[in-house]
């Protein structure tokens, strides 16, 4: 058994790996079983709480990986934990716009962010799975993830945000076409049965609840396409990519009921996350041409926080006199 704890699985012991699913499946049982056991509004002050305890636990772990692998790989964790919470901000405004547009009340909504979760965790680890798989195969990889981010982030400092549409989103017209969608919610499920207006028959339909379940999850996939070449681009490493990526998104979920009404006080913040994954994706050029193994980690943390520093107080200094935009949070 103990042969089998310590078998490596994309570099990194089986043990480890079990020891942070055992962690992430404890808290979600926790906040399921214990938390939220019934259906409620959460409001800001258990929002802040709880995402302090997300965020406690995710520091925490950074000392745990210090004392498993030491300072640099440790550095290495914190950097893509930060870079993975702030780059997360922005869907954190596109899960409020799909909660306005479906009408979900505030009751219902953490229960469509935990089963979320759950897909993230899946949908992600896959996606790791993959890069890592790539760039163990064919280092050159890299340097496509580094330019894909240099480009991202050129491309978000000369373009201008467009509001989303989500009458127009492809995904949603084809699920009300090819599936059975009730017009309204029905309390807290995700599938009801009723019976077909045409036949008669008791049929199983989905809710909006359901269709605001999947647009979330696509709409992670989506900014998964930014933030997993950009924490490759701070480390190779699997473990760090796949932890941090995790507890940031946890903490962030839970940070969800706080923010979202608060958004728009950080619009700014897109110009420094913009220099951020430029900077992100130059330092793997950089290594290179200065012939490193590898970008130092503590420079890049120190730089990392002085970028995101910048870009939160410039935010809130323009707009501390901005009026909320009519967001109907529920």
């Amino acid at each position: 058994m103990d042969t089998l704890l310590y078998t490596l699985f994309l570099g990194t012991p089986l043990w480890l790996w079990f020891s942070f699913i055992g962690i992430v499946v404890a808290l979600l049982a926790f906040d399921l079983g214990i938390l939220h056991k019934t259906d409620q509004e959460i409001g800001v002050a258990e929002s802040l709480k709880l995402s302090g305890l997300y965020i406690t636990l995710g520091v925490t772990f950074g000392g745990f990986i210090w004392w498993q692998f030491g300072s640099q790989t440790a550095a290495e964790y914190m950097t893509a934990f930060v870079v993975e919470k702030t780059l997360a901000l922005d869907n954190v405004f596109v899960i409020a716009l799909i909660f306005s547009y479906f009408a979900i009340p505030r009751q219902y909504q953490h229960r469509v962010l935990f089963w979320g979760i759950l897909g993230v965790i899946v949908l992600r680890g896959l996606m790791i799975g993959l890069g890592a798989t790539l760039v163990a195969e064919y280092s050159w990889v890299l340097f496509i993830f580094a330019a894909f981010l240099i480009f991202t982030g050129i491309k978000m400092l000369v373009t201008d945000d467009k509001e989303m549409d989500l009458n127009a989103n492809l995904v949603l017209k084809f699920m009300r076409k090819r599936f059975r969608v009730t017009e309204d919610l029905r309390g807290n499920n995700f599938f009801v049965q009723q019976a077909d207006p045409t036949t008669g028959k008791t049929l199983r339909y989905m809710t909006p609840l359901f269709l605001a379940l999947i647009l979330i999850e696509i709409a992670d996939l989506v900014f998964a396409v930014d933030s997993v070449p950009a924490v490759f681009a701070i480390t190779t490493d699997p473990y760090i990519v796949y932890t941090s990526n995790i507890f940031a998104i946890l903490g962030l979920r839970a940070l969800y009921f706080a923010l979202a009404a608060v958004l728009y006080r950080f619009h700014y913040l897109k110009y420094a996350l913009a220099i951020l994954l430029v900077f992100i994706g130059s330092k793997v050029f950089v290594a290179e041409l200065m012939d490193w193994e590898k970008f130092p980690a503590s420079w890049s943390l120190g730089i990392t926080f002085a970028i995101l520093a910048v870009g939160v107080f410039y935010s809130l200094w323009r707009s501390k006199d901005e009026a909320a935009p009519a967001l109907d949070l529920k």
